[in-house]
């Protein structure tokens, strides 16, 4: 079945089969757009951090 042509599909099953698809390509780019955020926001908040620790190391170290 796997590279020949179905002449007599049900196009039912076909919309099915695509809104099944469109939800997952819908989640994953939702997916991707989160874990992008988060890898952004932590990425600064780590120099933000950095930045402060090493502004502050004259305090610490005598």
């Amino acid at each position: 079945m796997t590279g020949e042509k179905r002449t007599g599909g049900s196009k039912a099953m076909d919309q099915k089969v695509y809104n099944v698809m469109k939800g997952a390509g819908a989640a994953n780019i939702a997916v991707g757009v989160i874990t992008l955020v988060v890898g952004i926001v932590s990425g600064i908040l780590l120099i933000v951090t950095g930045a402060k620790l090493i502004a502050g190391k004259s305090k610490i170290l005598l």
